[in-house]
């Protein structure tokens, strides 16, 4: 009770203090038109400070580098305290007889009738006054960059797409003003920056995104010219080569598509908006899912028709139902694409594209045959898979991927966007990587067989281990879960996977080589069960013949390596 009672007169207390400052803050505007002396003194203070501040303002505005004039269509360019920020000044001297020869094309048609200006200076705005004596000039206004905004914050190496740390804050930069009036040339001057970081920095990016928004922001598809005065070249992604009228040794002019040039700015700046949840969306419309497939290719080799086959079972023994779609040039077969549609392929003829930088009859000769997985529009999404995939565990997950996902920059270390588990072989690290590759339930998602395929090798074992430079590659394990998808497989599609006798005297002659280099893992002792020794598919059946050609005269250079894949030498990598 006593406590209760003590509260109640504090809290009467309390309101009547509130009371008296509610009145007191009602009375006080009328307090200050009566009161006396002092309240006079205040107000004349009050009247002389105003009047300074509005003194200052015009000081400000009469003081600029550049005055407004509205008949002439200027603005005031920006300025930070102390002067022009040092990120956007440029010391390069502008050629204006390179300027001239540039524009002279558009000067001799009168085709510049309204110039805007960007970062130029008060000397170089007269100089262009003169240049162009008929044009109006309008200097544009745009305020600088954020000072803690930096080339990493727009393109930070890492992003927390699963905001697990914090939400993502996109960092923005000013944009110009529009002008009152059409522009036909827009012209900039960019920053002079050093030869390592001109291309990675803030100040130039704005102006150039400034640049483009100008010439974007003219209706319809009334020209625009954009000239840069720069000794670096413009961002080729905005300003492409097309594009360019005239080009001299520190002066840029364009004529950018202006359709194209709104698309590109429609884009975000920097990576911060590209990187969305990767769990946060889901299929709310179930028929995109009818849009999405899995794709490969097959190009000149229709040796690895056998492992499309088998990679197309794996996919649908995972328990995915998305479609499936290979394209493949006219050496593959009537027959052979058959097997593949059975295999539950989608088969799509295309003409190959030929690698201008490989070397004729390499590996990679046609491997740019690959860019036609582009012109796949009807699918809102493709995971493209090699054919010498096994799938061990359904990966449709990969379709909720909102964008394309990449490992970071380790700088000088070793960064393949691939994890390659225990290159050495030493006890430990064999057996954990056997364990994981014929773990059943698969722990795996992925294996990809490099070297020889299993296809290529006598079932016993994998043939990896008889071909020294290629021994790294080798796995029982790896080999046994192929040949278990391959078993599954009706016969018919099975034909496909059959050895030719060139093959076949190839790994004879490859365990012959490895019993004559003692080869300690001993898989050349292991006999040969494999019943496709027995199947002929050649009008010459006899391996063995061609095994004793090549005992007096050595084997051919192209027996050397069956498969393409062999030559370039990596280990096999898993997922």
């Amino acid at each position: 009770m006593r406590t209760m009672k003590s509260w109640d007169s504090g809290d009467d207390a309390y309101k009547r203090k509130l009371q008296r400052i509610k009145a007191r803050s009602m009375w006080s505007p009328f307090q200050f038109a009566t009161a006396g002396r002092s309240s006079k003194w205040k107000l004349q203070s009050f009247k002389f400070i105003s009047i300074l501040f509005i003194l200052a303002a015009f000081y400000t505005i009469f003081s600029s580098p550049i005055s407004c004039r509205q008949k002439a269509g200027t603005t005031s360019h920006t300025w930070i305290s102390g002067g022009p920020d040092p990120r956007y000044v440029s010391n390069l001297q502008t050629n204006w007889e390179e300027v001239s020869e540039s524009l002279n094309h558009l000067l001799r048609n009168d085709q510049i009738k309204a110039v805007g200006l960007l970062n130029f200076g008060k000397d170089e705005i007269r100089q262009w006054r003169q240049l162009i004596p008929n044009a109006d000039h309008t200097v544009l206004h745009l305020d600088y960059a954020d000072t803690n905004l930096t080339w990493e914050s727009l393109y930070p190496e890492w992003i927390d797409e699963e905001q697990y740390a914090e939400l993502p804050k996109c960092p923005s930069l000013p944009t110009p003003r529009p002008p009152e009036r059409r522009l036909d040339l827009v012209a900039v001057k960019l920053p002079c920056c050093d030869e390592e970081n001109w291309s990675r920095d803030v100040a130039r990016l704005h102006l150039q995104m400034a640049a483009s928004s100008l010439a974007a922001s003219c209706k319809g598809l009334y020209p625009v010219h954009v000239l840069f005065v720069t000794r670096w070249f413009p961002i080729p992604n905005l300003f492409t080569c097309k594009d360019v009228v005239a080009r001299g040794r520190d002066t840029w002019l364009y004529k950018p598509n202006l359709s194209e040039l709104r698309e590109k700015l429609r884009l975000p700046i920097g990576s911060c908006e590209l990187a969305l949840p990767l769990l946060g969306i889901e299929d709310e419309f179930p028929e995109k899912q009818q849009r999405e497939a899995y794709a490969t290719i097959l190009h000149s080799a229709s040796l690895y028709v056998c492992g499309a086959i088998v990679a197309a079972r794996s996919i649908r023994s995972s328990g995915s139902t998305r479609d499936l779609v290979i394209l493949v040039d006219n050496s593959i077969t009537p027959t052979q694409r058959s097997a593949l549609s059975s295999a539950g392929w989608l088969v799509r003829t295309i003409a190959r594209i030929r690698n201008p930088h490989a070397e004729p009859d390499s590996y990679n000769e046609w491997n740019y045959s690959k860019f036609r997985l582009w012109q796949l529009t009807d699918y809102h999404k493709i995971i493209f898979i090699d054919s010498d995939l096994l799938i061990l565990r359904n990966i449709d997950f990969l379709f909720r991927l909102p964008e394309i996902s990449a490992t970071g920059n380790d700088g000088p270390l070793f960064n393949s966007g691939v994890m390659h588990l225990w290159a050495g072989d030493d006890g430990p690290a064999r057996e954990r990587k056997a364990r994981l590759l014929g773990a059943d339930p698969p722990e795996l998602y992925v294996v990809h067989y490099l070297g020889n395929k299993p296809w290529a090798c006598f079932r016993d074992y994998d043939c990896n281990w008889n071909v020294g430079i290629m021994r790294e590659f080798a796995s029982d394990e790896a080999h046994e879960r192929w040949w278990r998808v391959h078993d599954e497989m009706e016969e018919g599609l099975r034909e496909h996977c059959l050895l030719g006798t060139k093959q076949k005297a190839q790994l004879m002659w490859e365990r012959r080589e490895a019993e004559k280099g003692n080869y300690s893992d001993g898989h050349w002792r292991v006999p040969i069960k494999d019943p496709r020794l027995r199947r002929c598919i050649d009008q010459d059946c006899s391996w063995q013949g061609k095994l004793r050609h090549w005992e007096s005269k050595g084997p051919p250079h192209a027996a050397a390596i069956a498969f393409p894949g062999a030559k370039k030498k990596r280990p096999l990598t898993i997922l």
